[in-house]
């Protein structure tokens, strides 16, 4: 039976929409439909909608249908609902993220609550802590086994804060992470870890076992090294030993062994590591005290980099990777069939993901989607072999024709082909367009092939869009990575102006109508560009850019992860070089730069400082900054305002008609 969403925005009768405004009112609105989970039973799902500029928490009944019910609602910028789960057929835990500078150095912390299905019966998982704490509970506790002590208890991790003892007997102790078993109703709690300081997680076997904890090293002065060490239980066991060591101290790549679940049918646990070979591997280690090693997927072209689990036991079931598209590899026969029977029935969304089950698994929820297909929610019953389409993650742009991104390479000026994915407007003849290069965040990711609301709207506005997965993009291998995008930016921001090029000598892109448009680390290759190639691109759109690379290294300072930070962007002659912000004045086109103020990847100051030394050089600068607003700017409101005045620019800069 069909749900019914009255507080999605319908689409105009009149069709879908054509001018600037409207596209980007349509493209700009946040996702609709996300986060959606299952009950055990499988009757019930639960997701997320905007509301304001928060979101409420929907519950829709799957085999009743009718309107979904709003049972949990945050209208507040600085207060984010991340994703709610089942703990029972009954109750929901939802998780939030909270903002607060009341501390003096911005941070993010999260909580938990828990309320009935209904609504009902709200109350705060995690702990609260006295005014005798001698400290801050950051981590709010998370869910790692839904099956805890007894029927109706979960297992969570909990940062535990010592308590002052002067005057009490009562005064908690315990500092660190550690696991507790909660009732699900009461939310009455029992330890099943005592908190470790030197903990940074734990792996449960999905039965109610505690089996795997990472013991991390930090430094003299309370940095995160990057550095840890796994310990593993034996089945029955309480103490522990040694499983593996890992290695990212330098804020690049992964060296040594990486766990991710237990499969406790062949007592064993699955990770990712690099074997030493360059590139990322699965690989599976035997927990019976013989540690047995077996790698179970590799390629030499690309890393394998995902793992994929199943049910409320999180069965392992397969692995995905990305080559030209990200390709899935199933170990479970029944789903691998079940998966090839729905790319049949579902050829237009060749992007399928299994995103939760019923606690037998007879009834799934799927997410199929694709490059012209932003994604829509299924329920397949196994019993009954029925697919019933649930709900449309982006209902804004049913019906708004999409254009197809695909992956090609381009020679970089050393002769090493890049590989991008270029997306061409719906109609056009792939000649002579106004033209976009758009390279990726990160540096250390990658951009894949599938729906993407930025460049479908540069698409939709008639300019060629190209994304390249520079040297410096992770996915490709340790040798692909190198340094990374910041120590190895003349190599990154190289090969990014040689997709200009290489739009131009192929007629793409027409004479003199290019531009470069780049989020975060992507903003920060945009404005790079205009200073060791002046003029290449005729306009740049950076938002939430990078712009001083030792400013941005010098804040990581105030954070536990300083020390990484610190390694990974490094220090030398190539800091000053490679910082757009003290090298301005090379920078000869117009610049747009959008940044919300309570950015925590890149603090706003990346943003004022380069809008700053660019006026203080004459240059033409456009600043707009977004109150409120985090590295995300998920805002309808802004982003269909970056949408609509980064095109107005664009055109104007590329004299392109309106």
């Amino acid at each position: 039976m069909p749900l019914l969403l009255g507080a999605t925005p319908a689409r105009a009768a009149d069709g879908p929409p054509q001018d600037a405004q409207a596209l980007a009112k349509a493209f700009g609105a946040r996702v609709g439909i996300s986060a959606m989970s299952m009950s055990p039973n499988g009757r019930l799902v639960a997701f997320l909608v905007p509301w304001g500029v928060g979101q409420q928490v929907m519950v829709a009944n799957l085999v009743e249908g009718g309107a979904p019910r709003a049972v949990l609602a945050s209208d507040k910028a600085d207060e984010h609902i991340m994703a709610c789960t089942w703990p029972t057929d009954e109750r929901l835990f939802c998780r939030f993220s909270i903002y607060s500078a009341n501390v003096g150095t911005p941070v993010r912390f999260a909580r938990m609550v828990a309320l009935d299905a209904n609504g009902g019966h709200v109350g705060i998982v995690s702990e609260r802590q006295s005014s005798r704490a001698m400290g801050f509970d950051y981590h709010g506790g998370a869910v790692i086994d839904w099956n805890g002590a007894k029927p109706g208890q979960v297992l969570m991790t909990r940062a535990f804060v010592p308590e002052m003892t002067t005057g009490t007997h009562l005064a908690q102790t315990d500092e660190g992470l550690g696991v507790e078993s909660v009732d699900v109703v009461s939310l009455q709690r029992r330890t099943v870890e005592h908190g470790r300081a030197d903990a940074g997680g734990y792996i449960t076997d999905g039965l109610g076992h505690v089996r795997l904890m990472e013991q991390l090293a930090v430094n003299s002065t309370g940095y995160d090294t990057g550095r840890s060490v796994w310990l593993y239980r034996k089945v029955g066991a309480s103490g522990w030993q040694s499983l593996a060591r890992n290695d990212a101290s330098d804020g690049i790549g992964l060296r040594g062994f990486v766990p991710e679940a237990v499969d406790p049918t062949l007592d064993a646990v699955y990770g990712f590591d690099d074997g030493g070979a360059g590139h990322i591997a699965l690989y599976r280690i035997k927990l019976d005290g013989s540690l047995a090693r077996e790698r179970v997927l590799g390629r030499s072209d690309v890393d394998v980099d995902e793992l994929l689990t199943i049910g409320r036991n999180h069965r392992v079931v397969g692995v995905s990777y990305a080559t030209e598209k990200r390709v899935v590899e199933f170990f479970d026969p029944a789903l691998k069939a079940l998966a090839a029977a729905l790319h049949k029935a579902l050829p237009g969304q060749p992007q399928i993901s299994f995103e939760d089950a019923s606690a037998d698994e007879s009834r799934l929820l799927l997410l199929a989607g694709g490059d012209t297909d932003p994604g829509t929610y299924y329920v397949f019953d196994k019993a009954t072999r029925h697919l019933e389409k649930v709900l449309s993650v982006r209902p804004e742009l049913d019906g708004l024709p999409l254009a197809p991104m695909k992956p090609i390479t381009y020679p970089a000026a050393d002769g090493t082909m890049i590989p991008a994915y270029l997306t061409l407007p719906v109609g056009s003849t792939g000649k002579g367009l106004p033209a976009i290069v758009m390279p990726h965040g990160g540096p250390s990711a990658r951009d894949e092939w599938g729906f993407d609301w930025l460049v479908q709207f540069y698409a939709a506005r008639g300019y060629a869009v190209l994304q390249p997965n520079y040297r410096g993009s992770s996915g490709f291998g340790a040798d692909w990575q190198s340094k990374n995008g910041f120590q190895s930016w003349p190599k990154a921001i190289g090969d990014i102006d040689d997709a200009g090029r290489w739009l131009l000598s192929q007629g793409i892109a027409a004479p003199g109508k290019i531009a470069i448009v780049g989020w975060s680390y992507g903003g920060y290759a945009a404005l790079q560009s205009g200073v060791v190639d002046p003029g290449l691109f005729k306009a740049i759109v950076a938002i939430a850019p990078v712009t001083d690379l030792a400013r941005l290294r010098d804040n990581a300072q105030n954070y536990t992860n300083g020390a990484i930070v610190d390694q990974q962007i490094g220090h030398g002659d190539y800091i000053k070089a490679g910082s757009p912000a003290q090298n301005a004045a090379a920078i000869t086109v117009p610049v747009m730069l959008f940044h919300g103020d309570v950015d925590l990847n890149v603090p706003v100051d990346q943003s004022r400082l380069m809008a700053e030394r660019l006026r203080n050089a004459g240059k033409a600068v456009d600043y707009a900054e977004f109150k409120g607003l985090d590295h995300q700017l998920d805002s309808a409101d802004a982003r269909s305002q970056m949408l609509a005045n980064s095109d107005a620019f664009l055109r104007k800069a590329l004299s392109i008609a309106p």
